[in-house]
This record gives C-alpha cells, sequence and structure tokens, in this order.
C-alpha cells in the first residue's frame, strides 16, 4: 500500500487545484472560455515542491481562477461560449448600429415631407401662372401697335392710367353694326383722343384673328383700324362658342395696357350713354372688389340643339335648375382687382358654354360686391324713352328678346335719338380724373 506521503504526491486535492482559461485576441471571431483536460498543480505547490515558475506563453495569456464552485460540466461551458461569441458580435458593430427608429416619429417626419411637397407645388403652381400672365401681356402689348401707349409699354414704361377701359365686343362680320355705334353713342377721331385724356375714358372694339393668318379677314380688319384707330387685337381665334376665353384675354389684355379703375364688357349691338355710366362707376370706386350688371339666373338648358344649351348641365343639380346669379352678358363692368384676378388665373378659370355664366362662376367664390344695376339694361323705347323723360337715364339699352338691339343698324340711331344723353352729357360728368392719378 502507498505510504500517505506518495498518496499526496500522486494526487493533489480537487481544491487545490486551478482550471485555465484562454482569452481569444481582440479582432477574431469564436473568442470565450475553454476548459483545459489537463490540470496543473497550483502555483504555490509548484514553488514549494521544485523552487520552479512556469513561464506564461507571449500568444496567449493564461488567467487562473480559482475554482470556489464544483467542476463545470462540457454542457455548461458550451452556452458560455456561445453567449460570449454574441457579445463579440454586438461590440463588434456597436460603432455602426443606430437604434430603431419609433415607427410615430417616422409617420411624422413622412408628413412632415409630404406637407412640404404640397406646399413648394403650390407656389410653383403660382408662379408658373404668374410668368405665363407676365408673358401673355407682354406679347398682347407688342402685338397691339395701335396707339403710343403700347409703345412706351412695350419698352416696359408705366402704363396709362385710366378711369374705365370699355371693350366692345365685335365680330368679323359687324363691320355695319361698329358703323352705326360710331355714329351714335361712341365719339370719334379728335373727340375719342380728348375723351381719354380728359375723362380717362377708353373704348375700343376688340376683336381677335381669324384661323388663317393674314387672311382676308384680318386685312380688312387692319384697314378698318387705320381709318379709325378704335380697334383693341387680341391674341385670341375668333368664335362664336369661344365667347369666354375672348372675355378673359380682353381683360387680361386690358389689364397690360392701361390701369384704369373699372373695366366694361358691351355688345355691338348695345347703346350706351357714356355719361351716365362713367358716374354710376363713380359711385363704387370705394369698393375694390366689384361686379356690377343686370344680375340675373336663368334656366339651365340641357337640351340639345338650343341656343344657350349648357354641356355641363350635371353641375348645376337637378333638371331644370337654375344658375346662379351673375350679370347678364350685354354689358357688364368690373373693378380694377377683379380684372387682374382674371388675367393672373386665367389658365386655371373654368369656362362654361355660356360666356356670361363663365364670369359669374369665377367670382362665386370670392369677397365680391355683386351689385344689382337695373339701369344697365333698359328695354328700347318706348322703356327706356319714358325713363328719360322722367330724369332716369339709362345706362344701356337693348331688347331682351334678341340679347341686343333687335336689327342694331337700322335701330339704333332711333334708341340714342330717344334715349341718349345729349352730345355734351359725357363732358359735363365730374370724375375728378387727371392723367396722373
Amino acid at each position: 500500500m502507498k505510504s500517505e506521503s506518495e498518496k499526496k504526491r500522486g494526487k493533489l486535492p480537487k481544491s487545490d487545484c486551478t482550471t485555465l482559461t484562454q482569452i481569444k485576441k481582440p479582432g477574431k471571431r469564436g473568442g470565450g472560455r475553454v476548459k483545459f483536460d489537463r490540470r496543473l498543480p497550483p502555483k504555490s505547490y509548484l514553488t514549494q515542491k521544485f523552487g520552479v515558475r512556469k513561464p506564461e506563453s507571449p500568444s496567449t495569456t493564461l488567467v487562473r481562477t480559482r475554482l470556489w464552485e464544483p467542476q463545470e460540466t462540457d454542457s455548461q461551458l458550451i452556452p458560455t461560449h456561445q453567449q460570449n461569441e454574441k457579445h463579440s458580435v454586438v461590440c463588434d458593430d456597436c460603432g455602426t448600429k443606430k437604434k430603431p427608429a419609433n415607427d410615430k416619429d417616422v409617420m411624422d417626419e413622412v408628413q412632415k415631407t409630404h406637407e412640404a411637397i404640397k406646399s413648394l407645388d403650390k407656389s410653383v403652381s403660382m408662379l408658373q401662372m404668374e410668368l405665363a400672365a407676365t408673358r401673355s401681356s407682354k406679347e398682347l402689348v407688342s402685338s397691339d401697335k395701335s396707339t403710343a401707349a403700347n409703345t412706351l409699354a412695350g419698352q416696359g414704361q408705366v402704363k396709362k392710367k385710366a378711369f374705365v377701359v370699355i371693350g366692345i365686343n365685335t365680330a368679323f362680320s359687324s363691320r355695319k353694326r361698329r358703323d352705326s355705334v360710331r355714329e351714335t353713342w361712341m365719339l370719334q377721331g379728335e373727340k375719342l383722343k380728348r375723351l381719354e385724356t380728359e375723362k380717362g375714358i377708353v373704348i375700343r372694339f376688340m376683336i381677335g384673328h381669324s384661323a388663317t393668318s393674314n387672311s382676308i379677314l384680318d386685312r380688312a380688319i387692319d384697314s378698318e383700324d387705320a381709318q379709325h384707330h378704335d380697334f383693341l387685337r387680341l391674341e385670341h381665334i375668333e368664335g362664336y362658342h369661344e365667347l369666354s376665353a375672348k372675355t378673359q384675354i380682353f381683360f387680361s389684355t386690358a389689364v397690360a395696357k392701361w390701369d384704369a379703375d373699372f373695366y366694361v364688357k358691351v355688345d355691338d349691338d348695345v347703346h350706351v350713354n357714356l355719361g351716365v355710366l362713367a358716374s354710376t362707376l363713380a359711385h363704387y370706386r370705394s369698393k375694390p372688389r366689384v361686379y356690377i350688371g343686370c344680375m340675373k339666373s336663368g334656366p339651365v338648358l340641357s337640351q340639345k340643339n338650343v341656343k344657350y344649351h349648357e354641356p355641363e348641365f350635371w353641375k348645376f343639380g337637378e333638371e331644370g335648375n337654375k344658375y346662379f346669379r351673375h350679370a347678364t352678358g350685354q354689358i357688364y363692368a368690373i373693378s380694377k382687382d377683379l380684372a387682374t384676378y382674371i388675367s393672373i388665373n386665367q389658365p386655371i378659370l373654368h369656362k362654361y358654354a355660356n360666356e356670361d355664366v363663365s364670369l359669374g362662376s369665377w367670382f362665386i367664390g370670392l369677397n365680391v360686391d355683386h351689385v344689382d344695376e337695373r339701369s344697365m339694361c333698359c328695354g328700347t323705347p318706348p322703356d327706356c324713352e319714358w325713363k328719360a323723360q322722367a330724369g332716369n337715364v339709362c345706362v344701356a339699352s337693348f331688347d331682351w328678346s334678341c340679347s341686343g338691339i333687335c336689327q342694331s343698324v337700322e335701330k339704333m340711331k332711333v334708341v340714342h335719338e330717344k334715349c341718349g344723353e345729349g352730345d355734351d352729357g359725357v363732358w359735363g360728368v365730374s370724375l375728378g380724373f387727371t392723367g396722373d392719378m
């Protein structure tokens, strides 16, 4: 049997054993503790017994750990190794990984981006409209060379001041109508120029161009304009079903050429008393957005093949409904702010089949003063004659049944004699106008 000393030399107590743990070098995967099968005596035993010390390897660091607990099994070591690998991976990527964003924060950022895009789209759209209006104005000004004021405007100088600009809607085939107007209520030649300089009342026949460039129709208008100097040529293709577009272009052109308080559109088969018109408009100078005319609300005609058929009748409700209140198209007036509004927003203003309905629709959603001025829609004699005898001279006269004076070429002179304000009517009106105002 072995002595007690031999037993002690052959086997060490478990409590005196030391496990060796290998620490992996930084930067390599698969680190962690690795238990060696071989057991070494504790350092104190080696030193006391043999007087030697085991050197540490330069490539591997040995960490001595006193085992106070029972020896670990292989099943315990494997999870420890896996856990250390996870920590190593996390540490390797911790410099680049970011904290996941909150879903609410992400949606807030997306919403802000969408709102910013909408705001930019709106700004770009407004700039495009203003640019289009400016380009259109410059082109229209340069194309009309009938007056010296156009040349000044084309050179970028200040627009000529006016109290009111009156555009008389006419067509290529209406030469006789124009002559009947010139011979009655519209002044000619030097008197027309004097009316502009002294009263600020500008009157022009407004007309576009034919579909064929430099056609015989266009040349006829050029010849007539050279004789009378009373046309305003529009960048517009003439046609009965294009009256809404023509109205838009008239206001845009007039705003570009004259800085007026009011802009009036009237048909060439309507009689007008200029003095009464001017004094009536003067009452509304203090209103920046005013729409003046004989307000009406006619039926929406859904039947085809009728004169005033409305293709978009379904937008106005059930069959048999009426239009919203608007000024009749024979004559109406709008203030400078409204004319400017049309000029700037021309590309996006919807045009209905009927021109007067279109104009009313452009103002229906705005803060506009609608003035129902019944003196702008008197009937022809005896109606306007009786009113004149009573001291209530009408602004305008026409026949409702004809949407103008029936057979106006023959009757215009009769209406003027019986319902006119007199040759000196317009000159006696005090408008307080100066060319520098």
